[in-house]
């Protein structure tokens, strides 16, 4: 069999089953495992495929997502976001400076926090309040309100979270593509996500499924930049070997 009629069997056969392993190809194409993987990287270095760990991908055009306001999106996913944010709150120790970034995930986690002695900074305004409510030792950085997220923004943030030493971060995207990586619609949040993660030791992103292969507009870190607290990965993702899954609490 031609090199080329091998690449187009693969290619059609990746469309036609949307993901595709190693040992699939090898089997029907009567070929070594070594020269599936290197049709493999030819066929993705050509963008005609997406090579992931064990096998390939289709590749399929990202959905735009719209940007919803807060009470929009809390009446989103409430189940999902519910067991994601009871186990990232599981995640955090007494002795822990944890950062909470703003968003309807993250501000479900402080009600799993059961009495934590850790200290919690925020760039979130309701999750300050919920925090100080609760007798939580809490710090609000400083900077500008977005009122579509509620959050604080701007240099003076950034700067603000500059002085710390996060031992955790918790971060909410409107997104995830392999490409693009974790994704959100407005650039000053994006900068403050990525500031966190800079600041901290481990950062986790909490995201139900219904995120995967979604483009938001400003991308904050690649998709080996942190680890994810999901509900499931849809099938497409799970394949992909820079994805680092801390947790998946509800199968498919």
């Amino acid at each position: 069999m031609l090199t080329k009629e091998r690449h187009d069997i693969i290619v059609k056969t990746v469309n036609d089953k949307n993901t595709v392993t190693v040992a699939q190809l090898v089997e029907l194409l009567g070929v070594s495992e070594a020269t599936v993987r290197r049709d493999l990287n030819a066929l993705d270095k050509k963008g005609l495929l997406i090579k992931v760990f064990g096998g390939a991908t289709a590749i399929q055009e990202p959905t735009r997502v719209k940007e919803f306001n807060v009470p929009e999106r809390a009446k989103i996913n409430i189940e999902e976001k519910d067991i994601i944010a009871k186990y990232a709150a599981s995640l955090i120790h007494d002795e822990d400076l944890v950062f909470i970034d703003s968003g309807t995930t993250t501000l479900k986690l402080i009600d799993y926090l059961k009495g934590s002695k850790a200290t919690f900074v925020t760039n979130g305004i309701v999750h300050a309040a919920k925090l100080a409510s609760k007798g939580y030792k809490v710090y609000i950085v400083g900077g500008r309100i977005r009122p579509e997220t509620e959050a604080i923004v701007g240099p003076e943030c950034i700067d603000s979270i500059y002085k710390y030493n996060f031992t955790k971060a918790f971060l909410g995207a409107n997104g995830i593509t392999k490409e693009a990586g974790f994704t959100t619609p407005d650039v000053d949040e994006a900068l403050i996500k990525t500031k966190a993660i800079e600041r901290s030791y481990t950062s986790y992103v909490l995201v139900d499924h219904t995120k995967f292969g979604l483009l938001s507009t400003i991308s904050f870190s690649n998709l080996n930049g942190t680890s994810i607290v999901t509900d499931y990965i849809p099938e497409t993702f799970k394949y992909f070997k820079n994805l680092t899954v801390i947790k998946e609490l509800k199968k498919n």
